[in-house]
């Protein structure tokens, strides 16, 4: 046991920088609950295959930098206010997204309490989007 002190004290930031991305594992484990997560190319499959609806929830200046082709603008502070809007497509598989992942996995913990079935988080945002090289508009 001594030994283990005196290690953890020559190692002090060793020790913190371990534990510190030990916690941010753990809490991305926890925080992924918010719907089955889909990479940029898995969502272009099912744009293309299952008609499945892009819900952009960025703040609408960074939706007004550029958006997934034909996906619809819901900030994620008016999704509870503006959900009728979609009701319609409760069945419909949607893919939702946000600038990395964050906010898209807090909407689609939302839209699960609402009866939507078919929620897919878009793993890494618009910026994996961008990143894969997949078009963006600003229309």
């Amino acid at each position: 046991m001594e030994k283990i002190l005196e290690f953890v004290q020559s190692n002090l930031m060793y020790v913190m920088l371990a534990v510190t991305s030990g916690a941010m594992l753990i809490w991305q484990t926890i925080n992924s609950s918010g719907g089955n997560h889909v990479s940029p190319m898995q969502a272009t499959l099912m744009l293309n295959r299952e008609d499945a609806l892009v819900i952009d929830v960025r703040e609408a200046s960074e939706w007004s930098t550029g958006h997934i082709p034909n996906s619809r603008h819901i900030a994620i502070s008016q999704l509870e206010k503006q959900i009728h809007e979609i009701e319609k497509f409760k069945t419909r598989h949607l893919i939702v997204n946000c600038q990395t992942g964050n906010r898209s996995s807090s909407a689609c913990n939302a839209l699960k309490k609402h009866g939507f079935e078919k929620v897919y988080n878009l793993a890494g945002g618009i910026a994996a989007w961008r990143e894969a090289g997949l078009p963006t508009t600003t229309k």
